[in-house]
């Protein structure tokens, strides 16, 4: 698109380093939120694995990345970016920043979808004589399925706003063509393009998330009738 200072080429290749962004961030980000999630809900002093060290230590450290904003968490983190990926900018070396970020933002999330789930469920287990994994996997994953589906698709948004960021360091994707190419430039259309882009992503993002929870509803309804 001329008129717009960027090649058709140049928009969708924003565009597929921005979804690279997300999704690989997003996928290594939930199995360690999903980690944490869960060490934080079994080690409370009221659940079945109470250990107030395990549950403390995590407790400031993830309460502690999450107070840094990512702009600052990107810059502190450098060096380590650098260490992981042998480089401090590009789409691979964002994704260093954005997993730190969406971890602990996802792990809270997480954890409260964990806690919704009605104890009663926990102690018939628990009666039944199942097991830690079997009481976690048979019990606590489906009973709050829905809801860390919703949390995950909560978690996305906040990812795709952070990608946008990333542009100031280079990372590529919707938000470096923002800047780069629209904000530097004065170019109002592009900048009015990009915000479309995204504001798209998010209505995908959030249509999918919703419907996910309803659809495994309606399952659940179909099976217990």
């Amino acid at each position: 698109m001329p008129e717009l200072g960027v090649s058709n080429a140049q928009l969708i290749l924003a565009a597929k380093q921005t979804a690279y962004m997300v999704f690989v961030s997003l996928a290594v980000g939930t199995v360690l939120a999903m980690i944490m999630a869960f060490a934080l809900v079994l080690t409370r002093s009221d659940s079945i694995l109470p250990n107030r060290f395990i549950y403390g230590i995590l407790n400031t450290i993830i309460n502690t990345v999450r107070s840094v904003p990512f702009i600052i968490l990107m810059v502190f983190i450098m060096p380590l970016t650098k260490m992981v990926v042998g480089t401090r900018i590009g789409t691979t070396a964002a994704l260093v920043p954005l997993v730190i970020f969406i971890a602990p933002y996802l792990t809270r999330l997480f954890e409260n979808s964990l806690l919704d789930v009605d104890r009663g469920i926990i102690e018939a287990a628990q009666a039944m004589g199942a097991s830690y994994f079997e009481i976690i996997w048979y019990f606590l994953l489906p009973e709050a399925k829905g809801s860390l589906i919703l949390s995950i698709t909560t978690g996305t948004i906040g990812l795709l706003g952070a990608t946008a960021m990333a542009g100031a360091i280079g990372a590529g994707g919707v938000g470096d063509l923002a800047l780069t190419y629209g904000y530097e430039r004065m170019n109002t259309p592009l900048m009015f393009l990009t915000v479309v882009i995204l504001i798209i992503f998010v209505q995908i993002i959030q249509t999918v998330g919703n419907h996910l929870p309803l659809n495994q509803e309606i399952m659940n309804r179909e099976e217990s009738s």
